[in-house]
C-alpha cells in the first residue's frame, strides 16, 4: 500500500503479547500524551508495525486508534482479539474475520418497546480482497500448533458488554434484530468509526474465536481457549498486515486515459539570486510553474511545523533513532519560540538552531535537504 506502517491494536494484554512475540527488536514509542505504541519490524518478513493497546471497550478503542491514526499515518488499521462465536458451525479457536461491524447498542425506547436504531461500517473491497487471499493462502497458520483453524468472514458485533448466555435480554436483542453477526466483541465498532472519520482508512477487525457466548466461558477459559484463540487471531493479522505492506505502492497512483500511472503530487522549483530552474524530466503530467522570488512568502513558523513533523514520520519510519529525534525537536522547538518571541525575528539564532537540526540528521539525505531549504528560507527573513 505504501512505505507507512500498519498499526495493530489488541485490547488485552494476552492479544498484545501474542502480536508482540511475532516483532523483531520492537522499540518503544512514547506518545506526547502519555500512550506507549512499540513499533518494529515483523521478524520474518517485511511489514513495519506499530502495536498498541486500547483496553476494553469501544470508547476507549475510538479514542486510541484515532491517536495512533494520527501519530503514524498508517497503511492501514488493524485489531486482533478474542470473540465469542454467535453460530454453532464456528469452531473454538476459529478466526471470524468482519465484513461488517454493528454497533448494536443503538435504538430508541417507546411505548411499544425497544426499537433498534443500528450503525454499520463496511470493510473496504480492496481490504476484504486481500483478507480473502490470506486466507486462501493458508500459508499464515503454518507455524500454529495443532490442527489448522478455519478463517470465517462476516459480521461481528460490538457493544459494551461481555455477552456470556443464550437467553439473556441481550442474547435475545441480538439475535432478532442482528442475526447474521458471527462473533461478539467489544471495540471494533470503536476503531471501525476512528478509521471512517480519518477519510476511510482501512480498518480489518479480525478475532480469534475463544468461547460460544453461551455461559460457557469460565469453563472454555480453562481449558486455555483464548490462548489458543489469540495466537490465532494474531499469526493471521501478521499475515495480512505482511500482505498490505508488499502491496506495490504504483498500485495506488491514478493513471491517465492510456493507462499510465500520473504523478498526484505538485513539484515546485524556485530560483534564488542568479540561480536558474532547469527542467529535466522524460514524462511530464500536467503544468510547470517556474519562478523566481515574486511568489507569496512562506511563513517561516509554518514551515517549520511542516518540518517537525517530517521529523517524526522519519523516527516512525526508523530513520532516527530516538535520542536523535529529541535532540532535533528541542532545537525545532527552540527555534519556533524564537521566532515567536522576537521582535525584530532573532535570525541568527534561528538559523544556528536549523543547522544544529541539519547537523543531527544528515544521515536522511531528504530530510537533510529539507532542512537547508528552511534554512534559506529562514536567512532571507534578514
Amino acid at each position: 500500500m505504501s512505505g507507512n506502517p500498519i498499526v495493530v491494536l489488541t485490547a488485552l494484554d494476552v492479544e498484545y503479547e501474542s502480536v508482540r512475540a511475532k516483532l523483531g527488536k520492537p522499540r518503544l514509542y512514547r506518545h506526547p500524551q502519555g500512550t506507549r505504541f512499540e513499533v518494529g519490524r515483523l521478524a520474518h518478513g517485511r511489514a513495519r508495525i506499530a502495536l498498541g493497546l486500547v483496553g476494553k471497550g469501544n470508547q476507549s478503542a475510538a479514542v486510541l486508534a484515532e491517536r495512533a491514526i494520527n501519530e503514524f499515518s498508517p497503511a492501514a488499521l488493524l485489531f486482533a482479539g478474542v470473540a465469542g462465536a454467535l453460530h454453532s458451525d464456528i469452531a473454538l479457536g476459529d478466526v471470524v474475520v468482519a465484513t461488517h461491524i454493528y454497533a448494536f447498542h443503538g435504538g430508541t425506547s417507546e411505548d411499544d418497546g425497544f426499537k433498534s436504531r443500528p450503525r454499520v461500517w463496511e470493510v473496504s473491497h480492496g481490504a476484504d480482497q486481500i483478507a480473502r487471499h490470506v486466507a486462501r493462502n493458508r500459508a499464515w497458520a503454518d507455524d500454529l500448533d495443532g490442527q489448522e483453524p478455519t478463517v470465517h468472514f462476516g459480521p461481528i458485533a460490538a457493544g459494551e458488554v461481555v455477552l456470556n448466555s443464550t437467553t439473556s435480554p441481550h442474547a435475545h436483542w441480538i439475535r432478532q434484530n442482528y442475526n447474521d453477526a458471527r462473533a461478539i466483541e467489544m471495540e471494533g465498532a470503536g476503531v471501525a468509526q476512528a478509521a471512517h472519520l480519518n477519510r476511510s482508512l482501512p480498518v480489518v477487525v479480525i478475532r480469534g474465536v475463544s468461547d460460544h457466548a453461551d455461559g460457557t466461558k469460565e469453563t472454555t477459559d480453562r481449558e486455555h481457549w483464548q490462548a489458543r484463540a489469540v495466537a490465532n487471531a494474531a499469526a493471521f493479522t501478521t499475515a495480512l498486515a505482511e500482505t498490505l505492506s508488499a502491496e506495490e505502492p504504483q498500485q495506488r497512483e491514478p493513471a491517465d486515459t492510456k493507462g499510465t500511472p500520473m504523478m498526484s503530487e505538485t513539484v515546485r522549483n524556485v530560483a534564488k539570486d542568479n540561480a536558474r530552474v532547469v527542467v529535466q524530466a522524460g514524462h511530464v503530467h500536467g503544468g510547470i510553474r517556474v519562478s523566481g522570488e515574486h511568489g507569496a512568502p512562506t511563513d517561516p513558523a509554518a514551515v517549520i511545523a511542516e518540518l517537525a513533523l517530517r521529523l517524526r514520520q522519519a523516527r516512525t519510519a526508523g530513520h532516527l533513532d530516538d535520542d536523535t529525534y529529541r535532540a532535533a525537536e528541542a532545537e525545532l522547538a527552540a527555534a519556533r519560540e524564537t521566532l515567536q518571541t522576537t521582535d525584530p525575528q532573532d535570525v541568527g539564532a534561528v538559523t544556528l538552531a536549523l543547522k544544529k537540526v541539519r547537523g543531527l540528521v544528515g544521515d536522511v539525505a531528504a530530510l537533510s535537504a529539507e532542512v537547508a531549504s528552511v534554512i534559506a528560507l529562514v536567512q532571507g527573513l534578514s
